[in-house]
C-alpha cells in the first residue's frame, strides 16, 4: 500500500496535468478564503438590501462580460497551445479587441441599464462597475490566460487570485470606516481594485512572456469564432446569474441578497473541480485537433473522480448549511433553505462541463454556443414565470432544471459530432 501510494505521488510529480492542477485547486483555493473573507465584509458592510443592489448590477454586467473580449483569450490559448511563437501576436490583438468590445459594452449597459435595473441603484453605481468588470478585469483574464497557454499555471493561479486580494483589502478598510456602507461608496474601492491588478497583470505578462505586437489583417478571420466564445460564455453567465439580476426587479433586493450569497457557496463547491477544467484546458485543444473521439477521452479520463467529489459535495454541503448564517450573520439566515436547494448544481455542472469541453477543443464551438443559448433562454422563461410567483425559491428550481437540461443536451451534442465524425471518416477510408 505504501509503495503504490509512493508511485502514485511520483506520477503527479511527473504529470504537467496533475501539477497544473495544484497550481489552479491552489489559486482557486486561496481565491476562496480571499473571496470569503471579502464576501463577509461586504455583506455585513452593505447588508442584504445594499448588498442585493450590486450584486444586480454586477449579474447584469456580467451578461455582456464575456463580449467584452470577444473571446480573445480563448483564441489566445487554442493558437498558442499548438504554436508558441504566436504569443506576440495573439497577446496584442487581444488586448486591442478587449479594449475595443469593452468600451462598446460598456456604452451598451448604460444605454439599457435604467429601464432593467430599479430607479433605487444609481447609475454612477453601473459605470464604476461596468469600468471594472469590462474594461480592467478582462484585462486580467486575458493576462492570467497567456500563461494557461503555455502552461505555467502558477502564474496563471497568482494573477487570477491578484484582483480577489485588493479586493478584500478594499472591503476591509470600507468595513474599518463605514461598517455600515452603500453599494455607491463600494463601487469606487472596487473599481480602484481591479485597476490596480490589471496594471501589475499586464506588467507581469510582459517580463515573462514578451511585449504584445500587432497584426491586424489576423483579427477579422478569427472575429467568428471568438464571438462564438464570447457568446457561449455570455449565454453561461445568464442561466448561472440572470437569476439575480430578475429578482432585483421581479421580487425584492432582499431575496436577490439571500440567493446571491446561496450561490456563492454553491461556486466555492464547485473550486476543485473548475482547477482541474481550467489546467486540462489547453491540453484538451490538442488532442481535439486530431477529433472528438481523442478529446472526449481524454475527458472520460477525467470525470469519474470529479463526479465522486461532486456527490461528496452535495451532501456536505446539505448537511453544513445551517452553519453558514453564523459566520455570515443572522440576516442571512434563509440562506440554509436556499443552499440546501442549489446543493445539486456543482454534480450537473460537472457533467456538462466535461462534455462541453470535449466539444470545444474539437472545434466545435458553435455546437456548444447554440446549446448555451438555447439553455439561457430557457433559464429566462423560467425566471419570468417562477421568480413572481415564488421569489428565491423559484430562481433555485429553475437553475436546477438548466443545469441539467445542458447537460442532457451536451451530452446530444457530442453523440451527434462523434457520429458525424465517424461517418466522415468511413466514408473516406472508402474512397
Amino acid at each position: 500500500m505504501i509503495d503504490k501510494a509512493k508511485k502514485l505521488l511520483v506520477r503527479a510529480k511527473q504529470s504537467t496535468l496533475a501539477r497544473n492542477s495544484v497550481w489552479m485547486f491552489m489559486g482557486y483555493g486561496l481565491r476562496v478564503i480571499v473571496q470569503a473573507a471579502y464576501f463577509v465584509l461586504i455583506a455585513r458592510a452593505l447588508g442584504p438590501s445594499e448588498y442585493g443592489a450590486f450584486v444586480g448590477v454586477v449579474a447584469l454586467i456580467s451578461i455582456v462580460y464575456p463580449f467584452a473580449s470577444l473571446g480573445a483569450g480563448n483564441l489566445l490559448i487554442k493558437n498558442v497551445s499548438r504554436d508558441r511563437s504566436l504569443f506576440p501576436v495573439c497577446w496584442g490583438n487581444g488586448l486591442l479587441v478587449l479594449g475595443v468590445s469593452g468600451f462598446v459594452m460598456l456604452l451598451l449597459v448604460m444605454l439599457v441599464a435604467r429601464w432593467i435595473l430599479p430607479p433605487s441603484i444609481p447609475l454612477l453605481l453601473t459605470f464604476l462597475i461596468c469600468l471594472s468588470d469590462l474594461i480592467f478585469a478582462r484585462v486580467v483574464d486575458t493576462a492570467s490566460q497567456s500563461f494557461q497557454a503555455v502552461e505555467q499555471l502558477g502564474y496563471t493561479s497568482t494573477l487570477f487570485v491578484l484582483p480577489y486580494i485588493m479586493r478584500l483589502i478594499s472591503a476591509a478598510i470600507v468595513f474599518a470606516i463605514w461598517h455600515r456602507a452603500s453599494a455607491m461608496t463600494w463601487g469606487w474601492f472596487y473599481v480602484a481594485s481591479t485597476f490596480i491588478s490589471a496594471v501589475v497583470a499586464v506588467s507581469v505578462t510582459n517580463i515573462k512572456l514578451g511585449a504584445p505586437k500587432l497584426c491586424i489583417p489576423r483579427i477579422f478571420p478569427e472575429l467568428k469564432e471568438g464571438f462564438y466564445f464570447g457568446a457561449a460564455l455570455s449565454a453561461q453567465t445568464i442561466y448561472n446569474d440572470i437569476d439575480k439580476t430578475m429578482l432585483t426587479s421581479l421580487s425584492t433586493l432582499d431575496a436577490a441578497g439571500i440567493y446571491a450569497a446561496a450561490y456563492r457557496v454553491i461556486e466555492v463547491a464547485f473550486t476543485p473541480v473548475r482547477s482541474i477544467l481550467y489546467a486540462a484546458n489547453s491540453k484538451m485543444f490538442r488532442k481535439g485537433q486530431h477529433g472528438i473521439a481523442h478529446s472526449y477521452a481524454y475527458a472520460k479520463r477525467l470525470m469519474p473522480h470529479t463526479l465522486a467529489y461532486s456527490l461528496i459535495g452535495f451532501v456536505a454541503l446539505y448537511a453544513l448549511a445551517p452553519l453558514f448564517p453564523l459566520v455570515i450573520g443572522k440576516d442571512f439566515a434563509r440562506t440554509v433553505e436556499a443552499l440546501r436547494w442549489l446543493a445539486l448544481i456543482p454534480f450537473l455542472k460537472t457533467i456538462s462541463y466535461f462534455f462541453s469541453d470535449s466539444v470545444t477543443g474539437a472545434g466545435y464551438q458553435g455546437f456548444r454556443t447554440a446549446a448555451q443559448v438555447f439553455v439561457a433562454i430557457l433559464n429566462i422563461g423560467l425566471n419570468f414565470w417562477l421568480i413572481p410567483a415564488y421569489s428565491w425559491r423559484g430562481a433555485a428550481w429553475s437553475s436546477l432544471a438548466c443545469d441539467g437540461a445542458l447537460a442532457l443536451v451536451m451530452f446530444g451534442v457530442l453523440q451527434f459530432v462523434m457520429a458525424k465524425e465517424a461517418r466522415v471518416s468511413t466514408e473516406l477510408t472508402a474512397g
